[in-house]
This record gives structure tokens, C-alpha cells and sequence, in this order.
């Protein structure tokens, strides 16, 4: 069996001689070069050819995100960005990276004598392992644009107004959630609970980015607040979420699916709290996170949406929802945010 070719682009050379140290300790891969530099990185893309691609944010010269652009432009590979939680900046830039097409976002590894180090490189490892395995496109930031042309049939007509909408997204989310949201203006009539699979050290970073790239106020659920339109409520690190009664609550109920917070459990509190009142849309990701929850929610009458494989990074959340018969309609990407218009136009707040 082949090896997995691994591109590590990093400019300090200790971090550069940490990460070959760490990847290259893993028998599934093959180093095929450490350089200093995205300028270096992309002059040799073709000729090396790698599987995936372990990325630095703050490099002299081109940043993570321009050489993001130009991977994805150029020959587009797998990458994973490998960022130090260190200060708004940076952060802003690893998130949008997510969004021009880099698929994982992890800790930069800390020394070898940090108690942190042995967990901290296997996340990396299973982290290059899998992201090499994703079919990524050219171009990746314009993914899904010249899907859904054509028009979209009306919605069923439904007696009651809808309450609340349900997201759940993983590898590829932060591109998507961007398409999805910034398609709803800032009088969409809905409050907001979503579910995006990110590495925990990064959450708040993200939550951050996503407030200045869509129309709504994007905050941490601190538990007992009541829902409500114009903003987006995401779950506290390793906290599952659920809607209860008509405020929110956190638990620390052991991970379904492998996730926590798990996207099934947020959409099965939908279906107990607001039956068919309840939106739930599941979008591009790894694995079947969401799929019992949104399984959940059809039963109640909700109406439920996945992404389409085409628009896609990772058609395995979507498909596992499909599989189960838990799908009101299959949308490409860029026909989401018009369907939810439509659902939620004449809904109270």
C-alpha cells in the first residue's frame, strides 16, 4: 500500500523540523518535503505531487490563505492548516482559508516535553490522514456556483409557521455555512442553532469570523437564554446543545456519532421542542453526525433539507441523512439559502 504524501509549508524551522519528526514517526506517510515558504510550496506542487498538504498560517511573503487560493487555483490538494492560537489575526486568516477550500484546521504541535504534545500530533496525524483521502476541486472558494440553475419548485404549503432552524455542518462547514447564510438577510425571521464540527482551541475564533462575514450575531451558548431571530447560537466546546422548552441548555452527555457537540442531538431536541414547526438543514461533512437527529425531525413532521454530493467537499453527513429517508429535499448549495427564504417568509419572530 502506498504512502500518503505529506507537503508541510512552515517557516520556522523548528516548528518545520517538529512537524517532519511528528509525521514522519507515522508509517502511513511520506515526508516529500519541508519548506520554508508558499512562494517554494507552490513552485513545487506540481513536480511533488503530494496527497495533502500541512499549512502555515503566518509565513513571510504569501500568507495561508493567499497560498490556499493559489493550491486550490493552481493544483488543488488537500489541506490541512496548522495554526498557533495566538491572536485575532491569525485566526481570521485560518478561517478563511476554511472558507477558500483548506478542509481542517489544527493545533500548531507544542515541544515534545509539553504534556499536551502526544495528543496533540496524533490529532494531526489522523487529521492529514483523512483529509487526504477528500476529492477537493479547483477554485474551491467558488465550489457549488454553477449548480442549481434551474428553478426551484414552491414548497409544500404548510398550515404552521416555522420557529427555529437547525444547522449542522463539519469538514468544508465554514465555506458553506458562509454560502448558506449570507443568502439570508438580517430580517430572516428565524433564530438560529448550529452545530459546526471545529477543533476546540478555534471556537471562538470561528465564532468571531462568522459574525463579520454573514448578517447575524453569532454567539457561544452559555445555557437558559431563549432563542431568537438575527442571531446564531453554537455550543461551548465539548457541550452537546439542545433546544428545551424554548431556551437552551448544555449537557455533557457522553459523544454521539464521535462528536461533541453532536449535530443529532441538536436536531432531535428540535423535533421534541418544536415538531413540525422545526427547519433542519445538513450540510457537507464527514462520518453521519446529524442523520438520526434530522431522522428525528422529518418523523415530526419538520421540514428537512441535506446538501446535494455535487456542491459538496464531503458527501457523508448529507448522504447518511438521505440513506434514512430523513430528507425533506436534496439542494445543491447554492439554492439552499433561497428554499429557506421561502419557508420562512411570513414566519413571526
Amino acid at each position: 500500500m502506498s504512502k500518503i504524501r505529506v507537503l508541510i509549508i512552515e517557516d520556522s524551522l523548528v516548528v518545520r523540523e517538529l512537524l517532519k519528526h511528528i509525521i514522519g514517526l507515522d508509517e502511513r506517510f511520506e515526508v516529500v518535503a519541508a519548506v520554508e515558504s508558499a512562494e517554494e510550496g507552490l513552485l513545487r506542487l506540481d513536480a511533488l505531487a503530494p496527497d495533502v498538504i500541512s499549512l502555515d498560517i503566518r509565513l513571510p511573503g504569501m500568507n495561508g490563505l493567499d497560498a490556499t487560493l493559489q493550491i486550490m487555483q493552481r493544483r488543488a490538494t488537500p489541506i490541512v492548516v496548522v495554526a498557533a492560537n495566538v491572536d485575532d489575526d491569525e485566526l481570521n486568516i485560518a478561517m478563511n482559508a476554511l472558507r477558500a477550500g483548506a478542509l481542517s484546521v489544527v493545533e500548531k504541535p507544542v515541544g515534545v516535553t509539553n504534556a499536551a504534545f502526544e495528543s496533540m500530533a496524533r490529532h494531526l496525524c489522523t487529521q492529514l490522514a483523512i483529509m487526504s483521502q477528500v476529492r477537493v476541486v479547483r477554485q474551491g472558494i467558488d465550489r457549488g456556483l454553477r449548480f442549481g440553475t434551474t428553478e426551484l419548485p414552491p414548497p409544500p404549503p404548510r398550515g404552521a409557521g416555522y420557529s427555529v432552524l437547525g444547522l449542522v455542518a463539519s469538514t468544508g462547514g465554514p465555506q458553506a455555512l458562509t454560502q448558506v447564510l449570507s443568502g439570508l438577510d438580517k430580517d430572516f425571521p428565524l433564530p438560529i442553532l448550529l452545530v459546526q464540527h471545529i477543533t476546540a482551541s478555534f471556537l471562538e475564533g470561528f465564532v468571531s469570523w462568522l459574525s463579520g462575514v454573514t448578517p447575524f450575531t453569532v454567539r457561544i451558548a452559555q445555557g437558559g437564554e431563549c432563542p431568537e431571530r438575527g442571531v446564531i447560537f453554537v455550543p461551548p466546546a465539548d457541550r452537546h446543545l439542545r433546544l428545551t422548552g424554548g431556551t437552551l441548555a448544555l449537557s455533557d452527555l457522553p459523544p454521539v456519532n464521535s462528536q461533541r457537540p453532536s449535530g443529532s442531538v441538536l436536531l432531535s431536541s428540535l423535533a421534541e421542542d418544536c415538531g413540525r414547526r422545526g427547519l433542519g438543514v445538513i450540510l457537507t461533512g464527514m462520518g453521519s453526525d446529524g442523520a438520526e437527529g434530522m431522522a428525528a425531525m422529518h418523523k415530526a413532521g419538520a421540514y428537512t433539507i441535506a446538501q446535494d454530493e455535487d456542491s459538496c467537499v464531503v458527501y457523508g453527513m448529507p448522504a447518511a441523512a438521505v440513506k434514512l429517508k430523513a430528507v425533506s429535499e436534496v439542494l445543491p448549495l447554492t439554492r439552499i439559502s433561497e428554499r429557506l427564504r421561502a419557508l420562512a417568509g411570513g414566519c413571526g419572530p
